[in-house]
């Protein structure tokens, strides 16, 4: 029998602050694979129940288009500098790559501080619900602090200065921009669907709905205007993902980290460069970024009020 506790042990003898992408990634990628992907994709869903960014997001038409591109593209440029660290080349590229798509837009301060902190947040609470162990002080602690580094390299402003602060954010945000609209729906279906075509056939899929729509709390459903799942379902979906829990306990720990970005994606099977990625006529080369400096500097942080 195994007891996975090196790398906790690990994780706990290293700062928050300083050390806060070695926590990452070894929580991540080696003691969470599958649990920090999932909580990442509900991260990213939960940021379209708010109407200013379902709205942008539909008006392109890209994400209704090309939804697993546009998935792909995201899961992508995260990856790199979580796993290669934001301040590495690779990590810089894809930051940078992030800025120039997101600069063609006008988002307000207010949606980018709400993306990032579902970054934060929402891992922990995944985990805390179906990981095998709870997420620890220091990993959480760890995670604020990667997402606030990558937020200022972004030129978010205004971003909280202690975890706590963030988290009321976060939580006084969803209560006062959780709200059903068309662009919520359209764009939360189209995820919904992608999720489910990685497991079922088409045919199928209207009968995995369900399953996803338990998987949420009420406020995020209503805003998506999806129906409310038998409460049996939602019974029987918890135990399974605590049992799953139960029996990772004793397996042993990760020896390699699972990455994502030597993984095959559906839409770049023959791999992908960081410039490559987003949508057609957007792409640019390394060389041209670094020329003309697209990389913002670093915003100011102040305590949000």
């Amino acid at each position: 029998m195994f007891f996975r506790r090196t790398l906790l042990q690990e994780i706990q003898r290293l700062d928050p602050e300083k050390d806060d992408q070695r926590i990452v990634f070894l929580s991540w990628y080696h003691e969470f694979p599958w649990d920090s992907h999932k909580a990442l994709e509900f991260a990213l869903f939960r940021t379209y129940a708010v109407p200013s960014i379902s709205g942008l997001l539909a008006s392109t038409g890209e994400f209704l288009k090309r939804t697993q591109q546009r998935y792909d593209d995201t899961e992508l440029l995260i990856a790199e500098f979580v796993e290669n660290g934001y301040d590495s080349e690779q990590g810089r590229r894809a930051i940078r790559r992030m800025n120039q798509l997101h600069g063609r837009f006008r988002i307000s301060n207010e949606d980018y501080l709400y993306v990032l902190s579902t970054f934060v947040f929402e891992p922990r609470r995944w985990i805390n619900r179906f990981g095998w162990r709870p997420y620890s002080e220091h990993e959480q602690l760890a995670t604020y602090h990667f997402w606030r580094k990558v937020g200022r390299m972004m030129n978010i402003r205004d971003i909280p200065s202690t975890y706590e602060a963030f988290e009321r954010f976060n939580l006084d945000y969803e209560r006062d921009h959780f709200r059903y609209s068309d662009s919520n729906h359209f764009v939360g279906a189209a995820t919904r669907d992608l999720f489910l075509s990685w497991y079922l056939p088409k045919p199928l899929q209207r009968f995995g709905s369900p399953a996803i729509h338990a998987l949420m709390d009420e406020p995020l459903r209503e805003a998506f205007g999806f129906p409310k799942p038998p409460e049996a379902l939602g019974r029987t979906l918890e135990g399974l993902l605590r049992a799953r829990s139960r029996v990772l306990r004793h397996l042993p720990e990760r020896k390699h980290p699972r990455r994502v970005t030597t993984a095959p994606h559906r839409t770049y099977p023959n791999g992908y460069e960081i410039e490559q990625l987003g949508p057609p006529g957007t792409q640019r080369s390394q060389r041209t970024d670094e020329d003309k400096g697209h990389a913002p500097p670093p915003a100011r942080d102040t305590e949000a009020t």
